[in-house]
């Protein structure tokens, strides 16, 4: 490997491929600082809102949809994969690039055929059921690793999911009561943290708002994501512990230091997050895909950290079955966080910069 090495993320598209390059980016520079670190992306992703804010170079392709089967779409992939490769690989020739490392999605697919044969590729999946783009680098891939046992990649190393230091770093103890007067949450109630992704989830906000009065008689409080574009009214219970309605979540960190439980989404980097903070959890996979929220969450709920219920099951009367009886007996919530904890994502972003590393020799 010549010194400095050249390290290319592709991880475009959602957060979901984003986070966790830029967490892979921010362990390479610690373990070797000077590393230089460029991330491809697609005009349109929302990498161009989230590389530049990290510091990182971004360079740009023409991006490929990858459909989820085999479709008219996918025999035209040919054609529209052909540019995208080309100028791939004109970036990866530029800049150097001693490894190339895919998370997957639109900008994966040509980085690995324009690194195929000529730059070692590196191919991490967050998802227990692997996506097109990773199942194809895989086949060529110098090192494979992936979240979770059981993903059906070949010669698949277990590392977790890589997530920033600001998480896996996180002392909710010592935050607790910084992050309590944050959202004007009551600084001693057992309290609930709910979302449903950026723009949240109907089906959670209609379950947990509607069973307020049953939460807030149990001397539990609520943080709520609702989602930017939904709103969400509930009533106020004089004497108890608030419900605080929010369209949307800036400190994450501090929602997690806020909260003793969680209801959510059970998206890979959701269901990361929320492991190494030591939450315990109910998981409420998003109804539609391949089914890998439900997935995602086996291995927590098999581990004891978490329980999951279908979206359409989820109602205000199951809200309260599941919640109040955890959520108000504490060494029932001391287990879940502990069996979360030892799921192992913790360490991820530094294991996978080391394979990394290894195979830009």
């Amino acid at each position: 490997m010549k010194s400095p090495p050249t390290i290319v993320v592709a991880g475009g598209g959602t957060a979901g491929h984003i986070e966790p390059a830029m967490a892979l980016a921010d362990a390479v520079k610690r373990l070797r600082p000077d590393a230089t670190v460029v991330a491809l992306g697609t005009p349109k992703g929302l990498e161009n809102e989230l590389v530049p804010r990290r510091g990182y170079p971004l360079e740009l392709i023409p991006p490929v949809p990858l459909p989820r089967k085999p479709t008219a779409d996918l025999l035209r992939l040919p054609l529209k994969v052909r540019d995208s490769v080309k100028q791939a690989r004109e970036i990866l020739d530029r800049v150097g690039a001693d490894v190339v490392v895919g998370f997957g999605g639109y900008v994966s697919l040509p980085a690995y055929l324009a690194a195929r044969g000529r730059v070692p590729i590196v191919v991490h999946e967050a998802n227990q059921s692997p996506g097109l783009a990773n199942r194809v680098g895989a086949r060529f891939a110098k090192r494979v690793a992936v979240a979770v046992p059981g993903t059906p990649l070949p010669n698949a190393e277990v590392v977790g999911i890589p997530l920033r230091r600001s998480i896996t770093s996180l002392d909710r103890a010592a935050l607790r009561a910084e992050a309590r007067k944050h959202f004007d949450l009551d600084p001693d109630a057992p309290t609930l943290l709910v979302f449903g992704g950026s723009q949240g989830a109907r089906t959670i906000n209609n379950a947990v708002s509607g069973a307020a009065k049953e939460l807030a008689d149990a001397g539990i409080g609520v943080l709520h994501a609702h989602g930017p574009k939904n709103t969400l009214v509930v009533q106020e219970f004089p004497g108890r512990p608030p419900y605080v309605p929010v369209p949307y979540l800036e400190r994450m960190d501090l929602a997690y230091a806020a909260a003793d439980m969680v209801l959510c989404r059970s998206g890979a980097m959701t269901v990361a997050e929320v492991s190494a903070v030591g939450l315990p959890a109910v998981f409420v996979p998003l109804p539609i895909g391949n089914g890998e929220q439900a997935t995602n969450a086996k291995p927590a709920v098999d581990a004891g950290a978490g329980l999951l219920v279908l979206d359409a099951d989820l109602t205000p009367a199951k809200v309260a079955e599941l919640v109040i009886p955890r959520l108000t007996e504490p060494s029932e919530l001391a287990k879940m966080s502990a069996a979360a904890v030892g799921m192992g994502h913790r360490d991820a972003d530094e294991v996978l910069a080391k394979i990394v590393l290894e195979a830009a020799k």
